[in-house]
């Protein structure tokens, strides 16, 4: 389970974060939806240990990442598709991804295989990938070390439909092996149908936790809801 209890995070008169609660389940996919600049990469930055709260705690399996072990085998993350080395290939990225973790290298032919990329693609250079190509290697990467959780940063972008599909049989897959999968947006037609849980966020403020089946029952609909918060912000939700 991914816990994220009282964050508050400033950035000089700033206010990113305000006191953010709410949590991610295991076995089930969590939805951040809001707006650029709502707070979602700040709450999975946080999360990661990329930044610090200023107050409040986020955690997983009731660990803060810094107090892993070993992180890669009980989080994998995709926050930035450009991480990888534009000079290797995509075989050799995840190679020494495996053996900084202490993996066989069998389990790089396997994640390939995962996340739809082919041994004539695994053995291109990375600079030379799409950004939908860029998105499976982090997927790739995340999934590497079989994580009980999943925190993935806007993971669509760049996919086309089919393989926005293929991202969602695949997260489905994860969270049905137990696997709890917390992914942000700002596009509600991302989410909305595959989220088990929808956490709306905006101005560092969760709006709304609770399932699309009921935010649409008391709301009327997900979208009325959360453009009647956020009336007269820039957004694209």
């Amino acid at each position: 389970m991914i816990v994220f209890d009282g964050l508050t995070k400033r950035y000089g008169t700033a206010t990113a974060l305000d006191r953010v609660s709410f949590t991610a389940p295991a076995g089930t996919i969590t939805g951040l939806l809001g707006p650029n600049g709502a707070g979602k990469s700040t709450t999975l930055r946080i999360l990661l240990g990329l930044a610090r709260a200023d107050s409040g705690r986020a955690s997983i399996a009731d660990r803060r990442y810094p107090e892993l072990a070993n992180p890669a085998l009980l989080a994998g993350s995709l926050l930035d598709a450009d991480c990888f080395h534009p000079g290797r290939t995509a075989k050799e990225s995840l190679r020494l991804a495996c053996l900084t973790i202490g993996l066989p290298l069998a389990r790089v032919t396997e994640v390939l295989d995962e996340v739809g990329l082919s041994a004539k693609e695994s053995r291109r250079r990375v600079r030379t990938f799409s950004l939908g190509m860029r998105q499976r290697l982090g997927l790739a990467l995340a999934l590497l070390g079989r994580p009980a959780a999943l925190i993935l940063d806007e993971p669509a972008n760049g996919l086309d439909p089919h393989a926005q599909r293929w991202l969602a049989d695949l997260l489905r897959a994860e969270a049905a092996r137990g696997c709890a999968v917390l992914l942000s947006s700002h596009q509600l037609a991302e989410v909305e149908q595959l989220a088990d849980r929808l956490v709306l966020i905006d101005g560092g403020r969760v709006l709304a936790d609770d399932t699309p089946d009921r935010l649409r029952a008391e709301y009327g609909s997900v979208a009325r809801f959360y453009f009647a918060r956020t009336a007269g912000r820039d957004h694209t939700a």
